[in-house]
């Protein structure tokens, strides 16, 4: 975001902003979540708004662009918070250069990208085994994520070394152009990574007492209390690290910025404590993530429209083939970029779909006027209609500013089309689906 805006100030204003916007989303998915409910989820429920193909359409960019690159992203993360501590040997430093027409470069930070594939590898033989995991040991990893970032807030501005001011300056860095909205809305995509996972809010709505008050009132102050933390742990962030710095780590793409804040006050102590922390609350992500995802496909490819042997359950009752899939693939995608480009374009292709679904809000409302809603978005028809309007700018800019991620998001979605009419195709020819 630094390297995009150049200005601490307008840092956090695209913070603020890329909050606001996930609460306007999360309000307006929440009324058609609830109201189709005990349908299973957005795979499902696309087909009641849209019909069968965009249905498969959307659990193809899951499997092609969104949520693989988020097993992806989180897997980076927790790689480059090992070489935070261990400082892993560059491997294949001659062949970094080394790219596909001016867009792949596998082999840059490989020693990073290997470890982040080591990972998905061996979750991913986990979750074909059949192993869970308890509930509580994932409310236990994100009570330490919270207590770590306590921890960073009150240690960091309280230190010596932090610059209280400095986080509210809007003036951008010596040589720097102005701020612009087309920089707004590319910095935003790096926040709305930080905020994914609010169209998951809502899901419940069907189930909750009083959901017209409840839900939105839960969402709410739920988003409120995340953009508060996450403007806290960045304002402490900017006090610590000066633009400038934030830019170099950028530009190095193997830093985080979290751990390069606590190095400031608390020394190698504090990378130590900070990176064992990142490592043990992405590993605990990138598996339920794995996990959570590979479903959808097995769903797919029951209905036939995916491929067949992903339909598969082993011995474990387990969809292990199409945890394999998603787990290539994932490795693929780490294999494809850096960091911000993986989350750049799944947030660009995220960002598609939540506006479907918004959307849907308003079709819904014109074909099922009387259907049972036991929550109706606040402000109809200004915040759902807000948010798609920002969809739309953010596609849009996207397409401009990040053209490579856009363009591969978008390929990958649209190989979709091809692969829709084969796999019809290919059900006509065996006498099913």
């Amino acid at each position: 975001m630094a390297a995009e805006l150049h200005s601490s100030g307008w840092v956090l204003v695209c913070w603020v902003l890329g909050g606001i916007i996930s609460l306007f989303g999360a309000l307006s998915n929440a009324e058609v979540a609830s109201m189709l409910a005990d349908t299973g989820g957005e795979y499902a429920y696309y087909k009641k708004i849209y019909g069968r193909f965009f249905s498969y359409l959307y659990g193809w960019s899951n499997f092609t662009a969104i949520k693989t690159a988020a097993i992806a992203g989180i897997a980076y993360v927790f790689a480059q918070s090992l070489n935070s501590l261990v400082h892993l040997p560059v491997m294949l430093g001659s062949l970094s250069d080394v790219n596909i027409g001016g867009v792949f470069y596998p082999f840059a930070a490989f020693q990073v990208k290997l470890t982040a594939i080591l990972l998905i590898l061996g979750l991913t033989w986990i979750n074909t085994t059949g192993l869970k995991t308890s509930a509580g040991l994932s409310t236990g990893l994100y009570l330490l994520v919270l207590a770590g970032i306590i921890l960073i807030i009150v240690f960091g501005l309280s230190s010596p070394q932090a610059a209280p001011a400095e986080p509210f300056r809007l003036a951008v860095t010596e040589g720097a152009g102005p701020v612009t909205i087309s920089a707004i809305f590319t910095a935003m995509l790096a926040a709305f990574w930080g905020y994914e996972g609010w169209n998951s809010v809502g899901y419940l709505g069907g189930e909750i007492k009083d959901p017209h008050r409840n839900v939105p009132l839960s969402i709410t102050i739920g988003l409120l209390m995340v953009i508060a933390v996450y403007i806290l742990v960045n304002i402490t962030y900017l006090a610590l690290l000066p633009v400038p710095k934030l830019e170099q780590m950028h530009a190095a793409g193997s830093s985080i910025a979290a751990v390069e804040a606590v190095n400031v006050f608390w020394g190698h102590g504090g990378i130590l404590f900070i990176s064992s922390l990142i490592l043990i609350t992405t590993l605990g992500c990138t598996h339920t993530t794995i996990l959570s995802n590979s479903r959808t496909y097995y769903a797919m490819a029951r209905e036939g429209v995916f491929f067949p042997k992903v339909s598969r359950l082993n011995a474990a009752r387990v969809p292990s083939v199409a945890l394999w899939y998603q787990g290539i693939w994932a490795c693929l995608l780490v294999l494809s970029g850096t960091f911000d480009q993986i989350t750049d374009m799944l947030i660009f292709a995220a960002f598609i779909y939540y506006g479907a679904t918004t959307l849907g809000v308003f079709i819904l409302r014109k074909k099922m006027p009387d259907a049972p809603r036991p929550y109706k978005v606040w402000g109809y028809p200004v915040v759902p209609a807000v948010f798609i309007l920002f969809c739309l700018l953010l596609i849009g800019n996207t397409l401009i500013t990040r053209p490579r991620e856009a363009a591969i998001g978008l390929t990958l979605i649209l190989l979709g089309i091809p692969f829709y009419s084969w796999f019809l195709r290919k059900n006509a020819v065996n006498g099913t689906g």
